[in-house]
C-alpha cells in the first residue's frame, strides 16, 4: 500500500484528549486531516504537534466539517472516521484494500459495540429505525450509518452531499445506494469515547433527537 494512498478526514470538536492515542494508532498509508469545527479546547494544537494537517471549519455541523476535509484532502482515496477516539483506527485497513482492489466503491463500518456504555440506548434505537425503514423501502444494502468508510475521493465529490449537519452520512447512503454503488460492509469495534470528550450525538437524549430531525430533513428530500 502506498504510504500516502488514503487521507483520513477526522471531524473534530473539543476532540484534543481523544487525539494522542488515536493518531498513534493510525496504519501506514493513511495521513490525517484534522477538522476543527469550531472546538474550544487544544484540539488544533494538539492535532498539529502531532504531524497531522489541521483544516478550520467554523460553521458548526458533522457534515459541513466532513466537507471541509474531503476538499482538503489531495490523495486518491478518502477515508471519514470519528475523532473521539471510539473507533481502532487499525480497521481502515480492511476498508481501503477492498476499494484499492475494486470490490466495491464505498466500504464502511458497522458498529459492534464493545460495551453497553459505548453506544447509549436513544442512539442504537434510533439509528436502527432509520436503517430498517430504509432496508424495506429502499434497496439499502447496509445496517448502520456509515460512521467508519473509505471511498474514491473523486466519486464523493461527484455525489455531491449537501446536507452539513448530523444528516450527512444518510444523505451520503441514500445517494451512493441510488447511483449504484457497491457498498461493501464489515464490522468494527466501537468503545467508549476518550475520557475527557462528550458526544453531540449520543451524549444526551437531545442530542439524539436533534440527530433525528437532521435524518428525516434528509429523508423528506
Amino acid at each position: 500500500m502506498d504510504s500516502t494512498a488514503c487521507d483520513l478526514v477526522l471531524p473534530c470538536r473539543d476532540e484534543g484528549p481523544a487525539l494522542p492515542a488515536l493518531l498513534a494508532a493510525v496504519p501506514t498509508g493513511f495521513s490525517v486531516i484534522v477538522v476543527d469545527n469550531g472546538s474550544h479546547d487544544d484540539t488544533a494544537s494538539v492535532a498539529r504537534a502531532l504531524g497531522a494537517r489541521v483544516v478550520t471549519e467554523p460553521r458548526r455541523g458533522y457534515g459541513a466539517a466532513v466537507h471541509a476535509g474531503v476538499e482538503a484532502a489531495t490523495a486518491e482515496y478518502v477515508a471519514v472516521l470519528d475523532g473521539d477516539g471510539s473507533f481502532d483506527p487499525t480497521d481502515l485497513g480492511r476498508l481501503l484494500r477492498v476499494v484499492m482492489e475494486g470490490d466495491a466503491d464505498l466500504a464502511v463500518g458497522r458498529r459492534r459495540p464493545t460495551t453497553r456504555r459505548a453506544w447509549p440506548w436513544h442512539a442504537r434505537v434510533g439509528t436502527a429505525a432509520v436503517v430498517h425503514w430504509l432496508r424495506r423501502s429502499s434497496g439499502f444494502a447496509v445496517h448502520d450509518l456509515a460512521p467508519m468508510r473509505v471511498c474514491r475521493r473523486a466519486d464523493l465529490v461527484a455525489l455531491d452531499v449537501r446536507d452539513r449537519r448530523f444528516g450527512y452520512p444518510l444523505e451520503l447512503l441514500r445517494r451512493a445506494t441510488a447511483a449504484g454503488w457497491r457498498i461493501a460492509e464489515y464490522d468494527v469495534a466501537y468503545r467508549p469515547r476518550a475520557a475527557g470528550t462528550r458526544s453531540k450525538v449520543s451524549g444526551s437524549v437531545r442530542g439524539t433527537v436533534l440527530t433525528a430531525h437532521d435524518f428525516v430533513k434528509v429523508l423528506a428530500r
